[in-house]
């Protein structure tokens, strides 16, 4: 074995200079229905991104959405708790994390409904994809368009 990459790798971590590759990830808590096979999609395309992911199934998804306050229109097949942020459906990690660096004042995002092409959703996008946000707003405004 050589050791001339591992030396000062254990350093680093020993000085508390972490490398990107092990730093701390973003702890996320994903509620889905037990018949929904998306949802592990999506899951496994958060974690690829640096998300710690728990799963949630539960059979009372509406208990969730309500308590969360997602608007009708903007509902999916799963929700994903951040913090204290709620992202609906099959929102991009990447618009999550950019999301969580510059939109202090707003809840979440969502993607409605199912889209294919989406992050967990097979087959090839069809269309431009809506990120919206998750507040107060008839109709909803767009955060993102894939």
């Amino acid at each position: 074995m050589d050791w001339t990459f591992v030396k000062p790798m254990v350093a680093a971590m020993l000085l508390g200079l972490v490398p990107p590759a092990f730093a701390d990830s973003i702890s996320a808590t994903l509620y889905k229905n037990p018949n929904c096979g998306c949802c592990e999609e999506y899951t496994r395309h958060l974690e690829a991104n640096g998300f710690d992911v728990e799963m949630v199934v539960t059979t009372d998804l509406g208990e969730i959405k309500e308590r969360y306050n997602i608007p009708k229109q903007l509902l999916a097949c799963h929700t994903t708790i951040i913090g204290n942020r709620v992202f609906e459906g099959h929102v991009p990690a990447e618009d999550i994390k950019r999301f969580m660096e510059h939109e202090p004042m707003v809840r979440g995002l969502a993607i409605p409904g199912m889209p294919v092409g989406t992050p967990g959703m097979p087959g090839r996008q069809r269309g431009p994809i809506e990120v919206f946000y998750l507040k107060d707003s008839d109709p909803p405004e767009v955060y993102a368009t894939h």
